[in-house]
């Protein structure tokens, strides 16, 4: 007999509305045509034609002008290339040059799905029974390229979610490369992306233990400027300025909402987008709190599990993740150590739950195999649906199974708290599964989720709705129990 399953009629849905000013820039030679024609025009040409654009744009974007004038910046090589002293050029113009290298994308037309939840920081003025929660979502746009959302909500005794106020603007983050990096994990790195030794060595033996990102970029950038270089050792050297790209922080406006800040693909690692994160709160020994999600980075052709970590969700530090276990996607933390160590579930064969443990956070080695398709819904594959959850009588995981005609249902397992290794119950049936109404999207026949919590002796859990939108659903935790452990 399948657990009951309470459905609220909240609907988070894509919105056309949203959208980012990004980079554009159209080549090197059709924008040095773009720049005789800016650079012909009068100032009061170019004061009227950038006070028509502002009186289009300025409403829908946070300070836009300081936006042009920054991508105006990252052609300056261009310009000067064309014999004109940047520094003399008005700030107008600059501004002007800009718009013409700005485009606005909305991250969230196509789809608005594969949510996870956490709880918030911030636990003050709420009555008896309530929880203010943060969720994530995997927001996608035009090209299919995903990025993370972030809204605010509130939960109540009935479990019901009141969302608070979407902001108006959307915040791009400003980037910045980490300090140092170790030269062995880069190394072990390079290895893991089987990127040849012959090409990168005489780069790196070079380097400091502890090398900056400059330093590394810089000497890529002299071997590719040289005429006669081959076109494996051509790949290779990309591919090192892939990888080290792929490390950095970022940071927002502390004006800025948090359903306002959106975490956008950055690195070339990521450049078709950042899929499926699953936030988890994580206690570490001496009691502080950390948030970290994992998430999957695809550039078009490779995938690369990361890391994300922040204190506050304004800042945040990106990090690739290392070792034979941190391949494929699935990969999800426990919010916890466990005997010392940290603890990680994962899908390295596309088709089995493993379970991995280590002493950092980013470096996973040795899966183990957990779990196994057992059930006709799951004989595809199973794979976890987020975190697991922390219970009295075990970890509960949520699952994924994959079944015929590739209809995504979600399940849960139950695992020994000193030993997660140890399986201690499982649902026979699904614990969700799409109904007619939810068939219907980007891919049908899914019903999926990358995180849940459990508030009010109930397990909340938000979950997508066949790769369109997203809501979730309620589930009693001595109902579940009942039916894990009989």
């Amino acid at each position: 007999m399948r657990v009951p399953v309470t459905r609220k009629n909240v609907k988070f849905l894509p919105d056309s509305s949203r959208v980012v000013a990004r980079y554009f820039m159209n080549g090197e030679q059709r924008t040095k045509e773009l720049l005789s024609l800016i650079f012909a025009m009068s100032e009061s040409q170019v004061h009227e034609s950038l006070e028509q654009t502002l009186r289009e744009f300025a409403s829908r974007h946070r300070n836009i002008t300081k936006l042009f004038e920054k991508h105006c910046a990252n052609i300056r090589n261009i310009i000067e290339e064309m014999d004109v002293d940047f520094n003399v050029i008005s700030k107008k113009r600059k501004m002007l040059i800009g718009s013409y290298l700005t485009m606005e994308y909305a991250i969230e037309s196509a789809a608005f799905f594969n949510p996870s939840i956490i709880q918030d920081f911030d636990q003050s003025y709420l009555e008896e029974g309530e929880m203010r929660v943060i969720l994530s979502f995997r927001a996608t746009g035009e090209g299919h390229i995903s990025s993370i959302v972030f809204r605010r909500a509130i939960i109540d005794k009935n479990n019901d979610m009141q969302l608070m106020t979407v902001g108006d603007s959307i915040d791009m983050a400003e980037i910045s490369h980490k300090k140092l990096y170790d030269k062995g994990r880069f190394v072990e790195k390079m290895r893991e992306m089987r990127i040849s030794a012959k090409y990168s060595k005489t780069i790196m033996e070079d380097l400091p233990a502890k090398f900056e990102y400059y330093a590394l970029k810089n000497a890529v950038k002299n071997v590719l400027n040289e005429n006669a270089i081959s076109l494996g050792k051509r790949k290779a050297l990309e591919e090192i300025t892939w990888l080290v790209d792929s490390y950095y922080d970022i940071e927002f406006h502390p004006d800025s909402d948090i359903s306002e800040r959106v975490v956008f693909p950055i690195s070339e690692s990521e450049s078709r987008g950042i899929e499926d994160a699953r936030f988890v709160r994580f206690t570490e020994d001496d009691g502080t709190i950390k948030i970290y999600a994992t998430y999957t980075a695809y550039n078009g052709h490779v995938i690369m599990p990361k890391l994300l970590s922040t204190n506050d969700f304004y800042t945040f530090r990106i990090m690739p993740l290392h070792g034979n276990g941190s391949i494929g996607k699935n990969l999800a933390l426990f919010p916890k150590k466990i005997n010392g160590k940290y603890a990680m579930l994962s899908r390295v064969d596309g088709v089995n739950n493993y379970l991995m443990f280590s002493e950092r956070n980013t470096l996973w080695n040795n899966p183990i195999l957990l779990q196994k398709p057992k059930y006709p819904w799951e004989f595809t594959q199973i794979g976890n649906c987020g975190s697991p959850l922390w219970t009295e009588k075990g970890w509960l995981v949520i699952t994924h199974g994959v079944g015929p005609m590739r209809r995504y249902c979600i399940g849960a397992s139950l695992l020994d708290l000193e030993d997660p290794s140890i399986e201690i119950g499982r649902l026979e049936e699904p614990l969700l599964m799409p109904l007619e109404e939810e068939r219907e999207g980007y891919v049908p026949n899914v019903v999926y989720s990358c995180g849940s919590i459990i508030h009010n002796g109930s397990l909340i859990l938000p979950y997508a709705v066949s790769d369109y939108s997203s809501t979730y659903a309620v589930v009693e935790m001595k109902a579940l129990f009942k039916a894990l452990l009989s």
